[in-house]
């Protein structure tokens, strides 16, 4: 049987899969990105076909990471649930604890408490936060600056980190939200930390954009690269920074408020073009937006229980739903079809990274094997919520 031409075989060299190159025709090869390829974001395998240096054809090869997290789900009860939730994007797993309570909530027609609230909004904005102080750092290793990511990741994260321990004993992977509320209350004196971390972030946002923002280097290499118009973007599907990027005014927060948003002052950065260097200026921009949003929670945090009335043992009423948020990459969103038992008949993720991730082949197309590095970079996926 012939080789697929757009699949090519990998040369399996020991635990890694090497690089390989075909030729395709005269004019054109096919080059195997990944999976080991570092600027990948994860396990992911990228075939480009190249005439000379131009990509004129590239396929996401997905799946390494599959754990089947969407068929657990119908084995396990919905509590358990929430902790799976945690594996799926890593870097956000606060807001995928929420989407997941959202919709069970919604079957369950439980009333949250107004403090559980303010919590949910506080421990999610800060967790969209450190996922942007994540993407800043990476994305400037991926150009080539490794001094953002010191800061970004290795500095300014950890305190948001040190607080989530403090908060409900983890650093990546909370089980915080639950159905009905949150887990535990604040400790006594948290929002006074939380309000004395947001103070020493906002004069270094002057600093990141010193460093990366202003940075010609940096601008020379993403303005004008990966162009996605607004468009491509409604037409692809894709939410979040990427949506708003290319100029589309969309958050849930703001235009489909859930949780407390509503008490909220904040404005939704837009991009001009689309490009590179939109998706990031987005992103950076919406690390200010979140820091106003948990100052004003922090200074109206309203006394009251952080549970509401739920069961321990619950078996919503047969029935389907569907509950999204606004997470750091797109909307998150949750459906579940219940057949009255403590476990869901089906639950389905509608993960944004996934959807996010087919915007690549459209942007990638006729820009050279150098940028190739920077778009998947701007595109700031999670493979753990790609493949599930």
């Amino acid at each position: 049987m012939a080789p697929n031409p757009i699949r090519p075989s990998a040369v399996l060299q020991g635990p890694v899969f090497e690089t390989k190159i075909e030729q395709v025709g005269d004019h054109e090869m096919l080059l195997n990105l990944g999976p080991q390829h570092p600027s990948t974001h994860g396990v992911l395998r990228v075939v480009l076909k190249l005439d000379g240096e131009v990509i004129t054809e590239a396929v996401p090869d997905m799946g390494y990471l599959h754990r089947g997290v969407e068929k657990l789900a119908e084995h396990r009860t919905y509590p358990m649930n929430i902790v799976l939730s945690d594996r799926n994007d890593y870097l956000s797993a606060m807001n995928n604890n929420w989407a997941f309570c959202l919709a069970v909530e919604k079957l369950l027609k439980v009333e949250i408490p107004l403090r559980a609230e303010y919590l949910r909004v506080i421990v999610g904005e800060l967790n969209r936060v450190a996922s942007h102080m994540v993407f800043y750092g990476t994305f400037g290793i991926d150009i080539g600056a490794f001094t953002p990511f010191l800061h970004a990741f290795g500095r300014d994260r950890e305190e948001i980190l040190d607080l989530f321990e403090e908060m409900c004993g983890a650093r990546i992977t909370y089980n915080y939200i639950r159905v009905g509320g949150v887990m535990l209350d604040a400790p006594e004196g948290w929002t006074h930390r939380v309000l004395q971390f947001v103070e020493r972030m906002k004069p270094r946002l002057v600093e990141y954009d010193k460093l990366l923002t202003k940075n010609p280097i940096f601008i020379d290499r993403t303005i004008g690269v990966g162009l996605l118009s607004a468009e491509q973007a409604v037409d692809l599907g894709v939410t979040g920074p990427i949506l708003r990027a290319s100029g589309v005014s969309l958050d849930l927060r703001r235009d489909h408020p859930y949780g407390a948003y509503n008490d909220f002052q904040f404005d939704v950065p837009l991009g001009k073009q689309g490009d590179c260097y939109d998706r990031f200026l987005v992103r950076r921009l919406e690390i200010t937006e979140s820091l106003k949003i948990v100052e004003q929670a922090c200074r109206k945090f309203p006394d009251g229980p952080v549970m509401g009335k739920v069961l321990k043992m619950y078996r919503p009423p047969a029935g389907e739903v569907y509950a999204q948020v606004d997470g750091p990459r797109g909307w998150l969103g949750s459906y579940i079809v219940s057949d009255g038992t403590e476990k869901p008949y089906r639950h389905h993720i509608r993960p944004p990274s996934f959807i996010n991730l087919q915007a690549l082949s459209e942007i990638v197309k006729g820009w050279k094997m150098a940028d190739v590095v920077a778009i998947l970079g701007s595109l700031d996926f999670v493979l753990g919520e790609v493949d599930r």
